[in-house]
């Protein structure tokens, strides 16, 4: 399909297909006005009785709700107000959205349903998806920058006999095959990647999850993400400067 985002940008009367969510719906009549959105961006349909055929139109009209996920063919126009907008010719019903979405004005008002609903947050609230959006960038920058310096990525083990590298309370887990009890890693494999160091490896890292059974807060988790590397041969002046470089370049990346 064409991505909204790219649709947008493209020239009057070109043919399209896409696909997305129907976001808002206002039957004037014999036209209809409603919003498309997929992860690129949001854009207008436009169904007019005299372009759209009375089966498509009336069809649209009926089945289709908001919250539905739907195809569309169609071209490019602008409506008289100068809104880039798709002139549908052909809708199809995709999947049909069983319950309704938030109000499209109010959102979302309790912040404990926004956490334990972050689907609903993320396709009403565009802030909130550019948040998650600029996850994606800042830990792709850090590795790209990792790697770029000459650090190699390793993975170590999530699960350990013994807690180490950290001083935190672990969670407890067990180990049918052995019949043992493990921890969940509290550091980012700091043993194990020391460990590595002994082996001959000079510059490595490791960005992953870690696990700790203390309190929480919508700022802390137990869970969460980290980068941990290690350096051979030098100091902690050589260390400084590369937090330092790699601060800049990841903020210039993330934040433009």
């Amino acid at each position: 399909k064409d991505s909204v985002g790219k649709i947008l940008k493209s020239k009057l009367g070109t043919k399209v297909k896409t696909a997305g969510r129907v976001m808002t719906k206002r039957v004037i009549g014999k036209i209809v006005f409603s919003d498309l959105q997929d992860f690129s961006g949001k854009i207008q349909m436009v169904l007019q009785d005299k372009e759209t055929s009375a089966k498509n139109f009336n069809f649209f009209c009926k089945y289709i709700d908001i919250g539905d996920i739907i195809g569309i063919e169609g071209e490019i126009i602008k409506t008289k107000t100068g809104q880039q907008s798709i002139l549908v010719k052909k809708p199809t019903l995709l999947t049909k959205s069983l319950l309704p979405l938030p109000s499209k004005w109010h959102g979302f008002q309790d912040k404990e349903e926004k956490y334990r609903k972050r689907y609903l947050d993320l396709i009403m609230d565009p802030e909130v998806k550019e948040v998650f959006k600029k996850k994606h960038i800042f830990w792709k920058s850090i590795r790209d920058f990792m790697e770029k310096e000459g650090f190699m990525e390793v993975e170590t083990p999530v699960l350990e006999n013994t807690p180490g590298g950290a001083d935190a309370n672990p969670f407890i887990t067990h180990h049918n095959a052995l019949d043992i009890d493990v921890y969940l890693r509290i550091s980012m494999g700091e043993l194990w990647q020391k460990r590595l160091m002994v082996a001959g490896y000079e510059k490595v890292f490791e960005i992953g999850r870690q696990f700790r059974n203390e309190g929480m807060s919508p700022e802390h988790l137990q869970d969460y993400s980290q980068m941990e590397f290690y350096w051979a041969y030098a100091d902690y002046k050589k260390g400084m400067k590369l937090v330092e470089q790699m601060y800049k370049s990841v903020a210039k990346k993330v934040l433009g």
